[in-house]
């Protein structure tokens, strides 16, 4: 498998060969840099772990200087790990987009935009009580009930409710790459992939 980590840009619209118009998102993507390379004997896996934008020495600690000193690379805002990597990585080398073909089918790792609190009609797609008649005037968007009679007399667990909405590890499968403009480390995916603007997302391909 090869991955790379890049950010969110934002979303734009591109016209395809029948002039109809697609939705696609803008991907800022690498370069990652090899920082560590584990194996079965050392760390009970086989792994390389890559870094991505990198930041000022002064706002690293000592600990992560060392780790990225001895990689020969500049100190790196994220690090994250790929398993049975395709490539044959040295600790120091460069990995860019090129690794990646326009027209080439990838998956997209993110963090979904948080909502916070929400209630079940948002949350998990409720209808609501629906008529607000027969005194019905404040029950719109309220869950309806959640408990059961005598037996089981306590309620399931994964009850669907309201609660916390988001910032949860997505995985979007099948995006197309639409462009790529390597001068630039950008990429154009068909749809719509998770978090805000700015935000790191992981892209594997096969």
């Amino acid at each position: 498998m090869k991955a790379i980590l890049g950010k969110k840009i934002g979303m734009t619209s591109v016209f395809n060969e029948e002039g109809s118009k697609m939705p696609c998102t803008v991907l800022s993507i690498g370069p990652c840099y090899v920082t560590q390379i584990k194996t079965e004997e050392t760390d009970g896996y086989n792994a390389v772990q890559l870094g991505y934008n990198e930041k000022k020495a002064k706002n690293t600690p000592n600990p992560m200087k060392g780790h990225f000193k001895k990689a020969g690379v500049d100190p790196q805002h994220k690090l994250f790990e790929v398993r049975d990597f395709d490539f044959e990585k040295n600790l120091g080398d460069e990995i860019t987009i090129d690794i990646f073909e326009e027209g080439e089918e990838i998956a997209v790792v993110g963090t979904s935009k948080g909502k916070g609190f929400q209630g079940v009609v948002k949350r998990h797609g409720f209808r609501g009580v629906g008529m607000q008649t027969h005194g019905q005037h404040n029950r719109g968007r309220a869950p309806g009930s959640i408990g059961m009679a005598s037996t089981p007399s306590r309620v399931l667990k994964g009850q669907r409710m309201a609660g916390r909405m988001g910032t949860d590890r997505v995985k979007v499968k099948g995006l197309k790459i639409i462009k790529l403009i390597a001068e630039e480390n950008l990429m154009v995916v068909k749809g719509s992939v998770p978090g805000h603007k700015g935000s790191y997302i992981i892209v594997e391909g096969k």
